[in-house]
């Protein structure tokens, strides 16, 4: 029979599995994570994680949930919908991605490491992943329809127009082979900049 927790114990482990799930999986990925290594520092059984959550990748999910409200303001809101003007607003979302990129772990490695999200929407419900509240993906695939309706983007499906925007945010990854280091902002901005206009129809 499974032990049994109080209100309080399961509060302190629910933080330490968040915590250690969040070190963990940014550092060495969700793959090579380990129960044990989840439960290490809280005391219980390994056996006694499912009564905290489904699997390793419904953890991952509840880590991403609680950062999804957060990331959608910075580079939905405030960068992507901050402006009229398309082009613009597609440049502030990469400039303003790329900045989450680096100040977010688990983000960047969701980026880097595409079938770890693909991972977690095979183990856990994929309506639960696609319908998250203030999903950052979701509402940029809203964008581009509005916008392609709107005659304001080139006719690409919007997973291809996706994917150009992607490749922005993989360059940080390249970027000691881009030559001399004081050139990668320039090549960064120029790089968003030649995206931005190529995605995008000249207003007449």
């Amino acid at each position: 029979m499974p032990p049994a927790f109080s209100a309080e114990e399961k509060a302190r482990i629910t933080r330490q599995l968040l915590d250690n799930g969040y070190q963990l999986f940014t550092r060495q990925g969700l793959r090579k994570t380990s129960l044990e290594e989840l439960v290490a520092s809280t005391g219980m059984a390994k056996s006694s994680f499912y009564q905290f959550f489904d699997s390793k990748e419904a953890l991952y999910l509840e880590l991403m949930r609680r950062e999804t409200g957060t990331v959608k303001k910075k580079v939905i809101d405030n960068a992507l919908r901050a402006t009229d003007d398309t082009r613009e607003g597609l440049r502030s979302f990469l400039r303003a991605t790329l900045d989450e990129l680096t100040a977010n772990p688990l983000w960047r490695r969701l980026t880097t490491h595409p079938e770890e999200m693909t991972a977690v929407a095979r183990k856990a419900d994929l309506q639960q992943v696609t319908a998250m509240a203030d999903n950052p993906a979701t509402a940029l695939v809203h964008y581009i329809t509005e916008k392609q309706h709107d005659g304001e983007l080139v006719d690409a499906t919007p997973e291809v127009i996706v994917g150009v925007l992607q490749t922005v945010l993989l360059v940080p990854l390249y970027a000691e082979r881009l030559g001399d280091p004081g050139d990668y902002p320039k090549i960064i901005d120029l790089l968003i900049d030649i995206i931005a206009t190529g995605l995008t129809r000249n207003r007449s």
